[in-house]
């Protein structure tokens, strides 16, 4: 039997990682490329082929062969070791404890080649009536399991597989009562199950008439968590390279079919929702967006979304695809053909819209209270994750949804999730002060107050500005052309914005002096702070014009090839340094 010296001396280290991670030359025994473990657009990754090991010199990451393949594939030291040891050919023998995972993929092969041999009959006949072909049941390696109560077991018998083997691996049954054991799996075409590294972990199996249950999964075991297990995605992840999709459909028949129809992108949860574990293995293998195809109604698809575990939500773009007909992938290949999937695939509803409609429904956006509910239940969802992209696409698009819908600052709302308070609690102060209505309405107000001191002072508008105050907005449009308050006034004689008028004229007119040198300078002040109050409302507008355009270019960004990109963000750099200009301008002019 090898030692891992043994396995360790018959591999390269730069081979390995080759397979992984693009390596370029950087000097005498000594490799480059992007870090696996990190996203960076510049190569800080080093393999050292003389030395034997790899470290990363902007996250630190660093080990031999052993180390890299544990932490790519998430594996224990020993199936590490194993897993090399198969690549250089060498037999290493397990150590006590680490036999049991060993054991029950060996028990799970032998279960296998036994469902394998009895596939035939109406089991075959089922299976070409749902459209796969000799090489696509070959390749997921379907089978079925007799009726009877103990084929699997009688067959172990022969081979010596013991009955606490099959027990463990979940392939019997024991009845408490008698102590009897029975074959798990009667009657039913078995699909096995395969970790992400091709592993035989355990099986689905699928009755061929109307009886219940019409599913039955392994339970759980060593090997078989279903909360970490996603079917098909050993074959899956060959694609990631090149697209960072998967399509997630419902059942087993549905992937194996949009597999066989070229869409090789498809897996399926093992009756869960995606989870947290899901997200983790996941985000590792490279994956960017997740694409959500069921047979549900809008209704079902809503309470998916909505349903997903936070850490699915932040960690990808989440959207959710309904087929026409509310057929599932595989009825649909079978009986429309790839033109149903493409179309389901082409429309879809994007996760953080459903969660902020959902919000919106439960709570009075109205009220304080409602917004207040409602911030509270996104906020996890608005988080930035700071190890993705630095657009944070889906975040990002629920922040200005949600400033947008709540009419509340996007800057002040931003603040609020990227404190570092512990506890983000909402008081009355803080609605208040994220509210864009309040700020823009007092500002309008007093804009107009000014207007009715100097009329002349509304050239200075263009006439295109979308006023949030009904009455303010009434009295600007009928105030075009007027050459004193007076005439402004005598529009509104005896309607309800008289009042108003007449109390801002007051206001404006009321200079707390009676002497004319005072008067005079109470004049002249006046007119300054309406020029600054015109001049603050256009420049807000202009801040308002260019954060919409980086919100647009970011956006585009997302989708953009790598050559386009650069371009991009060096337009929302200059941007961005434009609004902090304005800023800082209207500080120093306030």
């Amino acid at each position: 039997m090898g030692t891992k010296e043994d396995v360790r001396s018959r591999l390269n280290i730069a081979d390995v990682i080759g397979e992984y991670v693009q390596l370029t030359p950087a000097g005498k025994g000594r490799l480059k490329g992007l870090c696996p473990f990190h996203k960076e657009k510049s190569p800080s990754f080093q393999v050292d082929t003389e030395q034997g090991y790899f470290y990363c010199f902007g996250c630190k990451a660093g080990g031999d062969v052993f180390s890299f393949v544990q932490r790519t594939e998430n594996l224990s030291f020993g199936d590490a070791l194993r897993k090399l040891a198969e690549k250089a050919g060498v037999q290493v023998e397990a150590k006590y404890g680490e036999k049991s995972s060993r054991d029950l993929y060996d028990v799970n092969a032998f279960a296998l080649a036994y469902f394998r041999e009895h596939l035939q009959g109406p089991a075959l006949e089922y299976l070409k009536r749902r459209g796969l072909s000799d090489e696509t049941i070959a390749a997921f390696e379907l089978g079925y399991a007799p009726d009877g109560w103990d084929g699997l077991l009688k067959l172990a018998r022969t081979r010596s597989v013991a009955e606490r083997q099959l027990l463990e691996a979940g392939l019997l049954i024991e009845n408490p009562e008698n102590g009897r054991v029975y074959d798990r799996f009667r009657g039913r075409v078995m699909f096995p199950i395969r970790d992400h590294l091709g592993r035989l972990v355990g099986f689905g199996g699928r009755v061929l008439d109307d009886s219940k249950p019409k599913y039955l999964n392994t339970p759980e075991t060593e090997a078989f968590k279903k909360g970490e297990l996603l079917y098909g995605l050993d074959k899956a992840r060959t694609r990631l390279k090149e697209d960072a999709e998967l399509v997630v459909v419902e059942g087993y028949m549905d992937v194996i079919t949009m597999h066989q129809h070229g869409f090789t992108g498809a897996v399926a949860s093992l009756g869960t929702a995606l989870t947290a574990e899901h997200a983790t293995l996941l985000e590792r293998l490279g994956v960017t967006k997740i694409r959500l195809m069921f047979d549900s109604d809008d209704a079902g698809r809503k309470a998916t979304l909505t349903g997903l575990d936070q850490v699915i939500g932040t960690r990808f773009e989440v959207s959710a695809h309904r087929i026409s007909g509310g057929k599932d992938a595989a009825d649909a290949l079978l009986e429309q053909g790839t033109q149903a999937i493409e179309k389901a695939l082409e429309d879809g509803l994007d996760e953080v819209t459903v969660r902020y409609q959902n919000s919106t429904a439960k709570f009075n956006i109205n009220t304080p209270e409602g917004k207040r509910a409602i911030l509270m239940e996104l906020l996890p969802r608005m988080m930035i994750n700071e190890s993705l992209d630095f657009t944070n696409a889906p975040a990002t698009n629920l922040r200005r949804i949600v400033a947008h819908g709540l009419d509340i600052s996007e800057d002040r709302l931003r603040e609020w999730i990227d404190s570092k308070a512990k506890r983000k609690a909402l008081s009355d102060t803080h609605m208040i002060a994220m509210s864009n209505s309040r700020q823009e309405e007092d500002r309008e107000l007093a804009l107009l107050r000014q207007l009715l001191v100097d009329p002349s002072l509304l050239a200075k508008l263009d006439g295109s500005m979308p006023w949030r105050n009904e009455a303010v907005r009434k009295v600007m449009l009928a105030a075009q052309g007027a050459r004193s308050p007076e005439e402004i006034l005598d529009v509104f004689r005896g309607q309800p914005e008289e009042q108003l008028l007449i109390r801002l004229m007051f206001e404006g007119r009321d200079s707390g002096t009676i002497s004319k040198a005072h008067a005079q300078q109470y004049e002249q002040k006046v007119t300054a702070y309406a020029a600054a109050a015109v001049d603050d409302i256009q420049v807000t507008l202009s801040i308002d014009s260019m954060r919409s355009e980086v919100d647009f270019l970011k956006k585009q960004v997302v989708s953009a090839a790598p050559a386009e990109q650069l371009g991009l963000l060096k337009q929302i750099q200059e941007l961005q340094r434009a609004i902090e200009a304005e800023k800082r301008g209207r500080r120093g002019h306030a």
